[in-house]
Parts: structure tokens; sequence; C-alpha cells
């Protein structure tokens, strides 16, 4: 019996038992470092809702589409020996649209959460070509039952009424009860009148509308020449959608401005009924960037924990080993533990506070238990003292890491196979096997 007690107290103490007990640990630490995940991933779904109940009482995002004219014709068809009246529609594009646009963002916050409002100024102009359908056989245009659409895709989002210029004839605005297929929400302009549409001469169009919105505007280009301008005093604009503008980004806001003609776009300048499936694959615009998302920063930096609680348990391992002082598997679960409490406090902080600050706050609360507790266990400051320089470049690497998006990769790359070099170039002169056959004494 005494000697199967040796032999077990022999492999409790073998350093191989040690790394394999200590590896097991840090599997078993990944399982609350995925939870904290799921912690992040389910706070930033909560943001997201929260969000967009903000927006859904402000406006949400905006698309706006048009003017097209629409002439509704009849044509008559002979079915089973009676005369059969059909209903259709012609649509028109512009020959050139111009929409120049103003924003003003600004953001507001609902308790925790923050989401990114504005108001725009829209001048649309532009003008229709001379109309010159001419009508099949057996079919009656009715110019007098013309109409103008406008798509916006949130109407509530309009603080003011609506003037709609014709022709140098000013119309009204009119919302339809309706769902137009392509445009969304719209606004309809009744012209009633033949006599505009028959002139012969090319219809100059001017509309001005005060339209607010949430997140991002977008722009159909429906023009056979379109042209749209949009300026604003956001600092970190990113433009979304087919087609790039050209654009100038300062400290005091943006400019940004796209030409599109018909050849770039699916549209066609003329179409009946339904021909057109969708304009969605030709929109474009500006999307008004949060630049500090933390909740994305937050769940990079989870991603790092393996290498947190791995790197300390390897300073651990060794310290154990070249000092002869036995470090319990419970001690180590605890520093684990520390470390991953880290990912908590910074999720809970930065919620709250700028993520800089917060990044601060949590590292050095967790640089401060961990040393406060390790140097119980070493007795020895110098000891003490290295692991915590260890844990301040590590924390520091990652907030570099976390800044630096575009090369985030590969320098954590570089920088993981630095500390690699590093372990192993400390762990060289080690006689493992020698240290196996030595037994700390109790």
């Amino acid at each position: 019996m005494e000697t199967t007690i040796k032999k077990a107290g022999k492999i409790n103490q073998s350093i191989t038992f040690k790394a394999l007990v200590i590896g097991f640990l840090t599997i078993i630490l990944l399982i609350p470092g995925i939870m904290i995940q799921d912690l992040i991933r389910e706070r930033q779904d909560r943001s997201v809702e929260t969000i967009e109940k903000i927006n859904a009482k402000w406006s949400n995002a905006q698309t706006i589409c048009g003017p097209v004219l629409t002439i509704p014709y009849t044509t008559q068809v002979d079915a089973n020996n009676k005369t059969v009246l059909q209903e259709h529609t012609i649509s028109i594009t512009p020959e050139n649209l111009n929409i120049d646009t103003q924003l003003f963002p600004e953001e507001r916050y609902y308790g925790i959460y923050k989401t990114i409002l504005y108001k725009s100024e829209i001048d649309l102009s532009g003008n229709f070509d001379k109309i010159n359908y001419q009508k099949t056989d057996n079919s009656t245009i009715h110019w007098d039952q013309a109409y103008l659409t406008i798509g916006v895709s949130d109407l509530r989002g309009i603080t003011e009424n609506i003037s709609f210029t014709l022709d140098n004839k000013q119309y009204p605005v009119e919302a339809a009860g309706n769902y137009d297929r392509l445009m969304g929400k719209i606004l309809v302009v009744s012209l009633n009148n033949a006599d505009t549409l028959l002139t012969g001469q090319p219809l100059n169009f001017n509309c001005k509308l005060k339209l607010n919105g949430s997140s991002n505007i977008n722009f159909i280009p429906i023009g056979k020449t379109s042209k749209v301008h949009v300026a604003g005093t956001w600092k970190s604009p990113g433009f979304i959608g087919n087609f790039s503008p050209e654009h100038t980004i300062t400290e005091n806001g943006f400019d940004a401005n796209w030409s599109v003609l018909r050849f770039n776009r699916s549209i066609p300048e003329t179409w009946i009924d339904n021909q057109v499936e969708t304009f969605e694959d030709a929109s474009f615009g500006v999307n008004l960037i949060d630049p500090v998302n933390h909740y994305q920063q937050n769940m990079r930096s989870a991603k790092y924990a393996f290498m947190f609680i791995a790197l300390t348990f390897v300073v651990f391992f060794f310290v154990e080993i070249l000092t002869k002082k036995r470090i319990h598997p419970i001690q180590y679960l605890l520093v684990g533990i520390a470390l991953i409490l880290f990912y908590s406090l910074l999720l809970s902080i930065s919620e709250q506070i700028n993520f800089g600050i917060a990044y601060l706050i949590a590292s050095i609360a967790t640089i401060g238990l961990i040393t406060v507790y390790t140097h119980s266990i070493f007795k020895n400051k110098v000891q003490t003292g290295g692991l915590a320089a260890m844990l301040c470049m590590l924390y520091i690497f990652l907030y570099v890491v976390l800044q630096l998006e575009d090369i985030a990769l590969l320098i954590g790359s570089v920088g993981l196979f630095i500390i690699l070099g590093i372990i192993m170039f400390f762990s060289r002169k080690i006689n493992w096997y020698r240290q196996e056959e030595e037994t700390p004494n109790d």
C-alpha cells in the first residue's frame, strides 16, 4: 500500500502529468470563453433591437427614387366574340436627373444605446424629353390621367409639405395609399392636364424634400443621366451600393458626387406595366458609420482569450520548474478565471464609457488582481514583477491589434511568432528528463 501511495505521489509531482493537467485546465477554460462570446452577441443583438425601435420612432433608412412619369392607356382586345378593354400603363424615366442632398446627422441615445439619425434637404431637378409616345392600334392614351411618382421608402420622414414644379407649373404632392412594387412607398403628382405633356418640348421639373432618416440614405439612378451630390457633417461615411463616388472626407465632413449613365444600370428608359422586376441592383448611397463599434472590438478581443490563458499558464509552469515551487491546479484555475473575467468587465464597462478607457480600467483591474494573488504564491517580488510585466505587454499588444483593423492579422501573427520564439529561447536549457527524475521535497 505504501509503495502504491508513493508511486501515485510521484505521478502527481511529475512534469508530464502537471503539463497535462494545465493543458486540460486551459481547454476547460475555453467553455467560459465561448460563453463570453455568446454574451457579447446577445448584448449586440439587444443593441440592434433597441436601435431599430429608436429609428422606427424617428424614421428608418431612406431610399429616394424618381420621378417617373406614368401614362395610362387602354387597348381593345377581341375575345370570345366580345370586345374587352385592357388597362395598361407606360412608365417613362427622366432624360436628366440631378439630386442635391445636404445631410445633418446627429447621435441619439436611449439608455446605453446609441443610434445615428439625420435630417436632410433634398433638391430633385431635371427634365423629361419631349413626349412623343405613339399609340398602338386599338388603343387609347389617357393623357389627362397621367401622373408622376416619387419613391420615398419611409414617408414618416417627410417634415414639410411638398410642391412639385413641372414646366413652370406647381402641382400638389400626395401620398399614395398603395405600395408600389418597384419604389415601395410613393408620392404621387397628378397632372390632370394633357396640354402639359403635349407641348412637344422637354419638360423641366423641380421638387424639394425635407426628409428625416437614420443610418443611411440611398438613391436610385432612374434618369438616363443621373447626377447625385451628397454633403454632410459626418466624419466617417461609408459609400455603399453598386457605384463609387468621387469624394473628399475631412474633419468637418464629407462631399461625394456620383454620375451614372443609362449604360451603367439595367433600368430601361421606358417600360409597360410590370416589365421591370426591381431597382435594387442599381441603388447606391451613404452609410453613416459609427466609427467606434465596441461590440465588434469586444468580440475581437475575446477571441484572444485562449492565447492569454495559455501564455500565463506557461509562465507559471516555468516558474514552478525553475524554482521548485509547487503550484496547485486550483491556483492555475483561479488565475484562468480572472483572465476570463477581464472580457466580462470590458464588455460591461465599454457599454457605459469609451472603449479605450474601459479597456484600460479592465486590464489594470485584472493585472492587479492576478499580481497580488501570484505574489502570495511566488513569495518573490522579481518573479511577481516579471509576470505582471508579461501581462502588461500582452494587454498592450492586444489593444494595438484591436486598433489596427487593416493589418490586425499580420501584426497578430507576427506577435504570436515572436512570443513563441521567446518561450523557446528561455526553455532551451531546461533538461526535461532531469526535471522528471527530480521530485520536489514536501
